[in-house]
């Protein structure tokens, strides 16, 4: 598939059947976020891969992963991220979310279907995990085999604002 086929295809799927994702596919997600950009290349983000029945239930105390057989935690590291000296602004939470938009995107080409969770209380997830002070739950994304319909790819024409509200040249 070429990318914007993928970028198509990939949709919100909220009901997962139980066949786990076999480890390769696992692999090549985790891979497709090694490889993404980060600001400075500080790299600030970490993952929980959490595929087992006791960590999936810690993930249920503070979100749905609508019956997912994996899901990853994805986390920015405060300490790492680097900050944009004119007024501050922290970017691991940018970071973390090229990181999940590389693995969704290769779930998608994979045959996996995903959703993005940003819905969650972060203090459980935090205490769940024994995450430290310095790291943020910034999503989770839940992976698995889709147990309902995907979205018409071509969706987009109607459900997205015309490419010329989107875009303007030169100014806004």
């Amino acid at each position: 598939m070429d990318f914007i086929t993928i970028a198509k295809k990939r949709c919100s799927i909220r009901s997962y059947t139980e066949q786990k994702v076999e480890p390769e596919k696992l692999e090549k997600i985790l891979e497709a976020a090694h490889v993404a950009p980060t600001a400075a290349n500080r790299q600030p983000v970490r993952l929980i891969a959490v595929q087992s029945k006791e960590g999936l239930a810690k993930i249920s105390k503070a979100a749905d992963i609508y019956g997912a057989p994996l899901a990853i935690l994805v986390c920015a590291d405060h300490s790492r991220a680097w900050v944009r000296p004119f007024d501050k602004k922290q970017t691991g939470d940018i970071d973390a979310s090229i990181l999940t938009d590389h693995m969704m995107l290769q779930a998608t080409e994979l045959g996996l279907g995903s959703v993005w969770v940003c819905y969650f209380k972060p203090d459980v997830l935090s205490c769940e995990f024994n995450l430290p002070a310095n790291m943020e739950p910034v999503n989770i994304l839940a992976i698995g085999y889709a147990a309902e319909d995907y979205a018409d790819p071509e969706r987009h024409s109607e459900t997205r604002i015309p490419l010329n509200e989107l875009v303007s040249y030169e100014s806004l």
